[in-house]
């Protein structure tokens, strides 16, 4: 296989939860791969300031904003999307997402409700009004859930989370079943702890240092190590590929969590 197969010359890339962190990254490892990204998030204002980032370094981003809890939010946001990106967008990456924390006993229903609707529900929505777009123009396409190896397996603290994440991956599947006529890829990336800005802090701090030792490669993993199975989803390198889970956590599901 020509490593030109992992390319996306010609493809539009929607991006969620894409004001910072993974789907920031996410959505710059799109671009240099060739893609025209548009970046989805509620930050609108974080967003102005990441695109410009982008179009200086010579890529092609785009910004809208979407609250992928609100079915009118996303069909708004999809739709600028397109026009600025001039067309269809063939390629999504579902990466909004929020992690709640709390024993199951004390979590309250509005936390659940939070969780399950950004994570699960907004991939729903998200998933839906795209697919819907691709289908009327009869455009193939792959669609990336960012799920988590805790919706594979449990962690204390984090019932809402880790329910919102195993209902992720078996909706992944259920779209692959049934949008494979249509020629729609969906497949889901799973990674560990991935080091960011937002939980540097607590790993370096007892308690994370203790889950670390629980890791084989006894180590965070970077979030350039994602580049290449997102590449692999989102590109024709990928084309009989769907219904798939790639785990990427340093062997952490070998181990306990």
């Amino acid at each position: 296989m020509s490593v030109d197969a992992f390319g996306l010359e010609g493809r539009r890339a929607l991006v969620t939860g894409a004001s910072g962190g993974l789907g920031l990254h996410f959505a710059e490892v799109l671009a240099r791969a060739g893609a025209e990204v548009v970046l989805a998030a509620r930050r609108s204002d974080r967003l102005a300031a990441e695109v410009e980032r982008l179009r200086e370094l010579g890529l092609r981003a785009h910004a809208v904003s979407m609250d992928v809890t609100l079915a009118a939010s996303v069909q708004e946001a999809v739709a600028e999307a397109e026009a600025l990106a001039g067309g269809v967008l063939d390629v999504l990456v579902n990466n909004a997402g929020v992690s709640g924390e709390g024993f199951f006993l004390q979590v309250e229903e509005a936390q659940w409700d939070a969780v399950i609707d950004t994570n699960l529900k907004g991939s729903y929505l998200v998933s839906r009004t795209v697919a819907r777009r691709l289908v009327e123009h009869e455009t193939p396409g792959s669609i990336i859930h960012i799920a988590s190896i805790l919706g594979l397996r449990v962690g204390g603290g984090v019932a809402p989370y880790c329910a919102s994440k195993a209902g992720l991956i078996h909706l992944t599947k259920a779209m692959a079943f049934e949008l494979a006529r249509h020629r729609i890829r969906v497949n889901a990336l799973a990674p560990g702890y991935i080091e960011t800005d937002f939980n540097r802090t607590f790993f370096g701090k007892d308690a994370g240092q203790k889950l670390l030792a629980r890791i084989p490669f006894r180590r965070l993993g970077h979030m350039r190590e994602l580049d290449g199975p997102l590449l692999l989803l989102a590109s024709e390198a990928g084309s009989y590929m769907s219904g798939s889970v790639i785990e990427v956590d340093g062997g952490h599901l070998c181990s306990t969590l």
